[in-house]
């Protein structure tokens, strides 16, 4: 993967990123919700030969759970700048249903049955807020 083809997709998960806020109604997680929260690490190892097109349903799946699904309030990949094999997704959903909800989507079920072979490694890392009255403004100063 060209220099370029890193830059515009990082560009491009930063717009992904952006919606977890912006095309959002207000309706979706309010301060009182927050405590029901689902966030995730995802650390996945791809294999090399197939980085470009794993990259490519990523980038759709993950526009398509924020566009779609009212409980995703993120998806955020990213990779290591050193090794662009090493894609790591923070994912936070509104609840354990919303989660739940997401696995059984068709653009999800696209996702993982697509690339199950491109996988070379796994790991799910539950995680908590530190600051859950921060939570409101991620990507709020991205315009």
């Amino acid at each position: 993967m060209n220099g370029f083809k890193i830059g515009l997709f990082l560009c491009s998960m930063v717009c992904i990123a952006s919606t977890c806020t912006k095309n959002r109604s207000p309706k979706t997680a309010s301060l009182s919700q927050l405590d029901n929260l689902k966030i995730r690490i995802a650390k996945i190892e791809i294999d090399s030969a197939y980085l470009d097109e794993y990259m490519a349903i990523l980038k759709q799946g993950a526009a398509a759970s924020i566009r779609l699904e009212e409980g995703v309030l993120c998806i955020y990949p990213m990779y290591e700048k050193e090794y662009p094999t090493q894609i790591r997704l923070l994912e936070i959903y509104a609840s354990e249903a919303a989660y739940q909800a997401h696995l059984k989507t068709p653009h999800f079920l696209h996702y993982k049955t697509t690339t199950l072979p491109m996988v070379k490694a796994l790991e799910l890392v539950d995680m908590e807020a530190i600051d859950q009255d921060m939570m409101p403004f991620i990507f709020s100063k991205i315009q």
